[in-house]
């Protein structure tokens, strides 16, 4: 049965949400699903965010933007870090720069939100099994996913973990399984097919306005061949809980070249940017 196949929504059901663009993500209100604007906030969907790095925070304040939701919730391991590349570079993300800024957000508005304050914590089982949480977002590395969207699954919530799914194809196997038997919402972002430019080339090929297909390439950015920063074994920062970041992983020597947006290039966290990019550009 497909898990969207459901009775009428409830706030409990994670319709409301689409897969954004890269850049500024795009969520569906749930009032193009039939709910209406300025939802009563005894309706709103309550969302908890299980890894506010780049990804979850850029979600979390996509959230921000409806009506018909509020955020609850944030997990992350770290206090607090800063970007080291250029994108986003010099710029705070972590549990308590994510708190910050939530909470600044809901005080802006003048209670006009029924928000009572944001739960946080470092250890997502805590807040997977909150009752003020509906549904969760997993934005934490690759190795992580599987295990957080099981727990989130098993307290009954519903889920959006970002791409690729899973670390590794069996945990895939697993984990969609286990959505189908909870008749659970879960859904992932590909965000390229949400984007104009994408939809018009689709369309394009369609119609046959540049000919039968016989081939298609599919190119990828270049891999991790360098280290982009320091590769010097040291002490993990007094902020991180560099053993719960590990998690399922491999307990290696801590170097900032393999941490946080870094993770990607190392086997043990991620795949590159085979599985970092062929979500969208394979799709």
């Amino acid at each position: 049965m497909n898990p969207l196949n459901k009775p009428p929504q409830t706030r409990r059901r994670f319709l409301k949400q689409a897969a954004g663009i890269a850049v500024s993500p795009s969520i569906l209100p749930l009032r193009v699903l039939g709910a209406k604007e300025n939802t009563a906030p005894s309706s709103r969907l309550n969302v908890g965010v299980i890894g506010v790095g780049g990804r979850g925070f850029a979600l979390m304040q996509e959230f921000l933007k409806q009506d018909d939701a509020q955020v609850t919730a944030l997990c992350d391991v770290d206090r607090e870090h800063y970007r080291s590349n250029d994108w986003g570079k010099g710029r705070a993300f972590g549990l308590e720069p994510a708190q910050r800024y939530l909470e600044k957000h809901y005080a802006e508005q003048n209670g006009k939100s029924s928000y009572q304050g944001c739960f946080v914590t470092k250890d997502y089982r805590e807040l997977c099994r909150r009752d003020d949480v509906d549904a969760v977002i997993v934005a934490t590395p690759d190795h992580w996913h599987y295990h957080q969207v099981m727990e989130a699954l098993s307290c009954g919530k519903d889920v959006y973990c970002e791409k690729p799914i899973t670390h590794t194809f069996m945990e895939g196997k697993i984990l969609y399984r286990e959505v189908l038997r909870r008749k659970a919402i879960f859904q992932t972002g590909s965000q390229q097919r949400s984007t104009a430019n994408f939809h018009k080339a689709v369309e394009l090929v369609r119609n046959g306005h540049i000919g039968r297909i016989q081939k298609v390439e599919v190119g990828l950015p270049p891999g991790y061949t360098d280290p982009k920063v320091s590769t010097d074994i040291e002490p993990p920062p007094s902020g991180l809980d560099y053993d719960l970041w590990t998690g399922p992983a491999p307990l290696l020597p801590y170097m900032r070249a393999r941490n946080h947006q870094l993770w990607r290039g190392h086997l043990a966290y991620g795949g590159g940017n085979i599985m970092d990019w062929i979500g969208h550009h394979n799709d």
